[in-house]
């Protein structure tokens, strides 16, 4: 274990890349392409074993999860699903030569092309797939099982794509209670268990109907709830269930697990943007990124590039610039790209789909880019040794 030291764990279009720096959160260093340039969802971490993992996939790779039990020296592949490069090199012994492949088991066959989120909580490794499934690992990362009681949900016909397609792309946990998780599924809203994953709970629910009012956005909230494409979501620390959310039409929060939220949309530029964060202590201290918009380029608005904190919960919001471009910024923050570590004051790091990773060490008062020219960055996690 490399004790004292901080990495940065990103997932991109052509494999995972760690950034590492010191006790000081100084002297940074890029180490990747990882995972065989595969592209890279998510990337987590367990820093008491120095394990890492990394999902992806695509219609060619298919599906797999990537486990490193040295702190990502080494990687092994778990292969999920077939991809077409599969039917290919099975039936060209020259292509198979060529690109090194071997035949390995793929336990789902052709269920899902992706992994799209992964998280491990309480000795449990989960996964969230392209189409929607949730699967477990209780061998940390060898092999995976269905979570039926999800897939079987009432509601399960009639969940809906968003523009990536039908995605479990957050997964969240209670650190004190393992019964209790939430996901977030693009474009069908929150579901919760309190039991262990034996009973789900779709949670979309407004606390009040007038929220609907004036939004004439397909996304927007309609019909007493939330729009169901929500984009990411955290849970606040503190024994209660506060829990954030981006949604693709607006900042919301729910002081109840869930089960109602409230708009935090004024004084926001935009209703439409990507991730959310929570600072490690404070619950009522919030980040997050607008864009300008779905259907206006989903670049920085005013393409000026800005992170919005709230320190009462979102009652109130003011634009951290000091260090980000402020001219012709078209760069995009997607859903998972963008994370913290649990530093005093705690550390903010979030990649943009042009490869640049940004960090503030002073809790957004101030930024500076520690990578870039890296493909483009899906997803930013943090793994503290310290």
């Amino acid at each position: 274990m490399r004790t004292g030291e901080l990495t940065i764990l990103v997932g991109t279009t052509k494999g995972a890349f760690l950034i590492s720096g010191g006790r000081d959160r100084s002297g940074w260093a890029v180490k990747g392409p990882l995972c065989d340039g595969w592209p890279v969802n998510h990337v987590v971490g367990d820093a008491e074993s120095d394990t890492l993992w990394a999902g992806g996939g695509s219609d060619w790779n298919g599906a797999g999860i990537w486990r490193s039990d040295d702190g990502g020296d080494t990687w092994e592949l778990t292969k999920l699903t077939r991809g077409s490069m599969d039917d290919w090199a099975a039936n060209d012994p020259d292509f198979a030569k060529l690109i090194g492949w071997i035949d390995q088991p793929q336990p789902f066959g052709d269920d899902f092309s992706q992994i799209w989120s992964l998280g491990f909580f309480h000795g449990t490794l989960y996964a969230g797939t392209k189409p929607a499934k949730l699967l477990a690992s209780r061998d940390r990362g060898k092999s995976f099982e269905h979570v039926d009681s999800l897939a079987n949900h009432p509601s399960a016909d009639s969940w809906n794509p968003g523009a990536a397609g039908l995605v479990l792309h957050t997964i969240v946990s209670d650190p004190k209670d393992p019964a209790k998780l939430w996901i977030g599924i693009s474009a069908a809203g929150v579901f919760a268990t309190e039991d262990g994953a034996r009973t789900w709970e779709r949670r979309n629910r407004l606390s009040n109907a007038a929220a609907c009012e004036g939004h004439d956005h397909p996304a927007a909230p309609r019909d007493g709830d939330t729009g169901h494409c929500v984009h990411n979501m955290m849970r606040a620390p503190g024994d209660g269930d506060l829990l954030y959310q981006q949604n693709h039409h607006g900042v919301w929060r729910s002081s109840d697990g869930g089960r109602s939220w409230d708009s935090i949309n004024d004084g926001l530029p935009s209703t439409f943007g990507f991730p959310i964060r929570v600072h490690p202590r404070d619950p009522q201290t919030i980040w997050t990124i607008p864009l300008n918009g779905d259907a206006a380029g989903r670049y920085q608005p005013d393409a000026s590039a800005a992170v919005w904190k709230s320190s009462d919960g979102g009652e109130n919001w003011e634009a951290q610039r000091d260090g980000l471009p402020q001219e012709a910024c078209f760069f995009t923050v997607l859903r998972q790209a963008m994370s913290g570590d649990d530093r005093d004051p705690a550390g903010l790091y979030f990649g943009t789909n042009s490869g640049s990773i940004f960090a503030s060490f002073d809790e957004g008062d101030h930024w500076h880019e520690i990578a870039r020219h890296l493909p483009t960055v899906l997803s930013v996690e943090v793994m503290d040794r310290a």
